[in-house]
C-alpha cells in the first residue's frame, strides 16, 4: 500500500521521502535510536514516526530489536538498518593499484579485493576489469543474488561531480570526458558517483574523527598532490566545478626551472611529489633508484641526499599549505599518501613551515598530523559517499517502490 504524505509537524516543507532518508541516515549513524529517540530528535509526534517508519520496516530497509526491558520495566525495542537490504560497491582506483570494497548499509565491510592497474590502457578496458572483479567478489561471497543500491567510484583526477566525468586527467590518457558513471550504470545497474580520490580519503578521514576536527584539509603527497576540503558540518566541499583543492598545480616561488605535466611550470606536485624526488635522485651519478619501493628503502635507511629532498618537498609543500590556512581556517590538516608513511621527515617539516607561516589566529588550536587510515581512507570515504546516496531521498523511495512491486 502506498505511504501517505505527512502534513503534521511542519513536514509538508519535506516530500515525505526526505523526511524518510533523514530517518534512515539518524538510524544508520546511532546505535539504539528507539521510535522514541526519533520524535525527541526531530520533534515530531511519535504516531508520526511509526506512520514514516512502518513503510521502510515493510520494505526490509529498517528493523526493530529488542533491548530487553527499559526502566519502566517495559520491553525496549532499537531500530538499525536491515544489513539483507542492499549492499554498496566502492573502487578507490589510485595510480597504479585499485580498491575494490562491499560493504552493507551499516557500513560493514563484507570483502575487499587490491589489484594493479594500467590507467594509461584507457578507460574501458580500466572499467570492466573493475565490473568483472565485482562480479566475482559478489559471486565468492555469496552475495550474487544481494541488491546493488550505490556505486562509488574514486579517480587520481580533476572530477566533474554533477557529470560524473573526469576532467584532462594527467596521467590518464584517453579518459577526458569519458562518462564513467554513466558507463558503470549501465554495467552495474545501480546509481553510481564518481569522484576524485583525495576528496573520498578526506571524506573518510573527518567522519572517522571527532567532530570538532572539521572543517578538515586532507592532503596527499604521493605520486602527485591533491588535497580534500571537508566542512564545518562533515561534507565534502567540491567548489563550483569540482576543482576545490587542487592544490598540486598552486606555483612554487623560484622555481620555474621546473616544467609540470600539466603544461604550467613550478608547479608543488612537480616539486615536491615522489615523482620529482624520485626524478632528482636518478639523476646521481651510479643510481640504483628506480620505483617508489626503492625511495622507501633509501630514506628508511637514512639516505643523506633523499633525506635532504624529503625535507626540501616538505618546505614547498608547507608553504602552499600555509596560504591554504589562511583561506579556509581549518581545524585539522591531515596528510596521507605514500609519502607521508615513509618517514616523519614531511611531517615534521610541513608543521613547521605552517606553523611559522600562517598567523596565530589561524594555527593557535590547529592539529596537524598523519592519516589514522592511511591507506583505506579511500575507501572508507567512497563507502561512507554510497551509502548517503542509498539513503537518500531517491534511494529510500527506489527501496519503497521495489517492495511494493
Amino acid at each position: 500500500m502506498p505511504t501517505r504524505v505527512i502534513t503534521d509537524e511542519n513536514a509538508f516543507r519535506f516530500g515525505e521521502y526526505e523526511v524518510q532518508s533523514k530517518l534512515a541516515r539518524l538510524i544508520a549513524s546511532s546505535v539504539g535510536l528507539s521510535r522514541a529517540d526519533l520524535a525527541r530528535i526531530t520533534g515530531f509526534a511519535r504516531s508520526t514516526i511509526s506512520q514514516l517508519i512502518q513503510p521502510m520496516i515493510e520494505a526490509g530497509l529498517v528493523k526493530e530489536q529488542s533491548m530487553g526491558a527499559n526502566v519502566r520495566g517495559r520491553p525496549a525495542t532499537a531500530l538499525m538498518l536491515n544489513a539483507r537490504a542492499g549492499v554498496v560497491l566502492v573502487a578507490d582506483m589510485g595510480a597504479t593499484h585499485g580498491r575494490l570494497v562491499i560493504a552493507d548499509l551499516a557500513q560493514r565491510r563484507l570483502a575487499e579485493h587490491v589489484f594493479g592497474i594500467d590507467l594509461a590502457a584507457g578507460p574501458k578496458p580500466v572499467l570492466d576489469t573493475v565490473v568483472t572483479r565485482f562480479h566475482e567478489l559478489l559471486d565468492m561471497h555469496a552475495m550474487k543474488s544481494a541488491t546493488v543500491r550505490s556505486v562509488v567510484i574514486g579517480l587520481p583526477s580533476p572530477v566533474d561531480f554533477n557529470r560524473g566525468v573526469p576532467v584532462r586527467p594527467p596521467i590518464m590518457p584517453g579518459w577526458d570526458g569519458f562518462p564513467v558513471s554513466a558507463y558503470m550504470r549501465e554495467k552495474l545497474r545501480a546509481p553510481v558517483l564518481v569522484d576524485n580520490d583525495v576528496n573520498l580519503m578526506a571524506l573518510g578521514e573527518a567522519r572517522s574523527r571527532p567532530a570538532d576536527q572539521s572543517p578538515l584539509l586532507f592532503v596527499k603527497v604521493s605520486t602527485g598532490i591533491g588535497c580534500g576540503l571537508v566542512t564545518s558540518d562533515g561534507q565534502l566541499h567540491r567548489g563550483a566545478d569540482g576543482s576545490a583543492g587542487d592544490i598540486g598545480h598552486i606555483r612554487v616561488p623560484g622555481r620555474d626551472d621546473v616544467v609540470c605535466r600539466c603544461g604550467n611550470i613550478g608547479c608543488v606536485e612537480a616539486v615536491a611529489s615522489t615523482g620529482a624526488i624520485l626524478s632528482a635522485l636518478r639523476q646521481a651519478p651510479g643510481s640504483l633508484v628506480q620505483s617508489d619501493d626503492d625511495l622507501a628503502r633509501i630514506v628508511r635507511a637514512g639516505d643523506p641526499q633523499a633525506i635532504r629532498l624529503v625535507r626540501a618537498a616538505a618546505t614547498d609543500i608547507g608553504e602552499v599549505i600555509a596560504m591554504v590556512v589562511h583561506m579556509y581556517n581549518p581545524a585539522a590538516i591531515v596528510l596521507g599518501g605514500r609519502m607521508s608513511r615513509l618517514s616523519d621527515d614531511l611531517l615534521a617539516g610541513i608543521r613547521a613551515v605552517v606553523y611559522q607561516r600562517a598567523l596565530p589566529l589561524a594555527t593557535r588550536s590547529l592539529l596537524i598530523e598523519k592519516s589514522t587510515l592511511n591507506e583505506y581512507a579511500g575507501a572508507i570515504g567512497g563507502t561512507v559517499l554510497a551509502i548517503e546516496q542509498a539513503l537518500g531521498a531517491e534511494g529510500v523511495a527506489g527501496i519503497l517502490r521495489d517492495a511494493r512491486n
